[in-house]
């Protein structure tokens, strides 16, 4: 009996373990961080790309971990947090407590082990989600963009991973993902915005659905489709982009500006969440051409 409970159990731990670190998005920033590494490497190392992928989704795994611990009263308030193991009661603070202190320690270490200037960028990240951005959601919308700034160091930690070295082109590959941020987490804003405000977050720039944070959606587009393509001018250094590339970037970048323009024109939830969705699948297929680009130029 007792084995048959234990085995009944399993399935309900691991699905514990991946939303206190939120699998999902762990796997999209450790694709990040690898697209990154492949743009940087000139000698690619398989061992490095592993350690990686381990630094970064303990990294992220951690981050996820603590805000979950620091705002697991206001998660039980809202429809889309309510049911994750904290507030339910199916793991402690405790053990998120111990989950998020280990991976926090074994990203460093681990990153540290590829060089130093990497595990700096990933503590760094760590520190600004969890005692920054997390407990500004709650006061003022500018925590979008404090939270822009961990949410952009992935795909630039894999270019310094690769290099040791940061310069003109991990930062380029930070500002295209910063700016991204904005029109993805506030369409997330929008769509989320009752639930959201259930539990007392400011995620809106405008702090409603109206059209100055629509008009503010369609900036940020723009500038990033603009970030996006500076590479084919050749004022990044050692990050290129050929000439076809850069269409097939700026014609991504239009498809989610079509979307953008349909936020403001509509007003609707539904834009917003097409919006977002549409957001998710451009930053990957941009990530995707630029290395694509790279070794077939």
């Amino acid at each position: 009996m007792s084995n048959s409970k234990s085995l009944s159990t399993t399935p309900s731990l691991i699905t514990d373990f991946k939303e206190i670190t939120k699998m999902r998005l762990a796997l999209s920033v450790v694709f990040s961080s690898l697209a990154g590494y492949l743009l940087g490497v000139e000698t690619f190392d398989f061992k490095t790309l592993i350690l990686l992928a381990l630094g970064g989704y303990f990294m992220v795994g951690a981050s996820n971990a603590f805000n979950q611990i620091i705002e697991k009263d206001l998660d039980a308030l809202m429809d889309r947090t309510k049911n994750r193991p904290i507030p339910v009661g199916r793991m402690s603070v405790n053990t998120a407590f111990i989950i998020a202190s280990v991976f926090t320690l074994a990203g460093i270490i681990i990153l540290y082990t590829i060089n130093k200037q990497t595990a700096m960028f990933g503590a760094i990240s760590i520190f600004i989600y969890t005692c920054v951005y997390t407990p500004l959601k709650t006061k003022t919308p500018i925590a979008v963009f404090v939270g822009a700034i961990p949410g952009a160091i992935p795909f630039m930690l894999g270019w310094v991973a690769a290099t040791d070295d940061f310069g003109i082109e991990p930062g380029t590959l930070f500002a295209l993902q910063f700016f991204w941020q904005f029109p993805h987490f506030w369409a997330i804003g929008w769509f989320l915005y009752e639930d959201y405000k259930k539990g007392g977050f400011f995620m809106l720039p405008t702090g409603k659905q109206d059209r100055g944070t629509a008009v503010q959606v369609i900036m940020y587009t723009i500038w990033t489709i603009l970030v996006s393509i500076i590479p084919v001018f050749g004022f990044t250094g050692e990050l290129h982009l050929s000439i076809v590339a850069a269409i097939l970037v700026f014609l991504a970048g239009l498809w989610m500006l079509y979307y953008a323009i349909g936020l403001f024109k509509k007003m609707t939830e539904k834009a917003a969440k097409q919006l977002m969705l549409v957001s998710v699948f451009y930053i990957t297929l941009i990530q995707i051409i630029y290395v694509v680009d790279k070794f077939i130029r």
